[in-house]
């Protein structure tokens, strides 16, 4: 895996102007992706995982946003570009896909038509050569008999055939850096794998780096390198998978990795849940933003907000206690089968 960063995010706060006055929804996020690499954004809804990937894409109502920080890609600040040069980067150097992609495609278009609009638009080619490279992205994402696919119409395909094909469409332009946002959700467990390893495949075959936003830990396991945990618009744990599996320093992260069910768990057991819920954006607590779900705050996390700290090369964390876990037990393992 290359070390060449493709996409940093730089102190990324992301403000939206409201009735009930400014709301930020990110703050102060920063991280980077590599070539060749899958980085996991993880966190509970409403933690700012979307809000981040739509701030990179700029896909937020501009109006009513204001973006503070740096997203640098190959050197440029997209946060400072205009909006024909955001467009330029858009569906050609950074993809994205969707969750839902019966929402995402035109209903009213035919696949073919749709997949080689981008074509056109950003390479510069004919239609009937944009055709041809849409089938041959829809070979490349698995579809059988591409040739006929090509012209039919989204009500047509099943649920993970049309994630194929907004994959197909993302990847069309052979992008620098996916997004991918929970885009396994609304399928069952079987084409989830298949379309994770798609991703995964398709990562290799084209030297990207891929952002994976998920909620799911399993996920996280199976396809990423490098995972960041977030909590009411901040970073509050980030590591190497193997690192924050085995060793998480956050409690956040902790009750996260403790809720998955284990295979050789006691069945009777219940599952661990993680008390409370996030709160909104408007009622942000003071200090520690986890504080009031947590069992081990104190006085001191209550009152002042801890600074995400560097552990070692492989972890940094957001957490007062961060040193006594790490005596404590550092090298027990919490979370050893996912």
């Amino acid at each position: 895996m290359s070390n060449q960063s493709l996409l940093k995010v730089n102190h990324l706060r992301t403000t939206f102007a409201t009735e009930e006055g400014a709301v930020t929804a990110v703050d102060d996020v920063s991280f980077t992706v590599n070539k060749g690499e899958t980085i996991g954004v993880v966190g509970e809804s409403g933690c700012g995982k979307s809000v981040t990937s739509e701030s990179i894409m700029r896909l937020l109502n501009e109006k009513t946003t204001k973006y503070e920080g740096e997203v640098l890609f190959e050197g440029e600040n997209l946060l400072q570009l205009s909006k024909a040069e955001m467009r330029e980067i858009r569906g050609n150097k950074i993809s994205m896909v969707f969750q839902d992609p019966m929402t995402s495609l035109n209903p009213v278009q035919t696949i073919g038509d749709q997949i080689a609009e981008a074509i056109v638009i950003h390479q510069k080619v004919n239609k009937r050569e944009a055709y041809k490279k849409a089938e041959e992205m829809l070979r490349l994402t698995g579809i059988p008999a591409p040739e006929k696919r090509i012209h039919e119409y989204p009500h047509e395909l099943s649920g993970g055939m049309r994630q194929r094909v907004f994959i197909a469409m993302a990847l069309a332009c052979r992008p620098k850096v996916l997004i991918a946002d929970e885009p396994t959700t609304a399928l069952d467990v079987t084409i989830q794998a298949q379309i994770l390893d798609l991703i995964d495949h398709l990562k290799s075959e084209l030297e990207m780096g891929v952002m994976m936003i998920t909620h799911d830990l399993g996920v996280v396991a199976e396809v990423c390198q490098r995972v960041v945990v977030m909590y009411l618009g901040q970073v509050i744990e980030e590591g190497e998978v193997g690192t924050l599996f085995s060793r998480p320093l956050h409690p956040y992260t902790r009750g996260l990795l403790k809720s998955i069910p284990q295979l050789d768990g006691d069945r009777t057991e219940k599952l661990h849940v993680i008390k409370g819920v996030v709160p909104p954006l408007t009622a942000v607590p003071t200090g520690c933003r986890f504080a009031p779900r947590c069992e081990f705050a104190d006085e001191q996390c209550t009152g002042q907000a801890p600074d995400l700290t560097e552990i070692d090369t492989a972890q940094k964390v957001r957490c007062w206690k961060a040193d006594e876990f790490l005596k404590k037990e550092g090298h027990k393992h919490h979370a050893t089968t996912v």
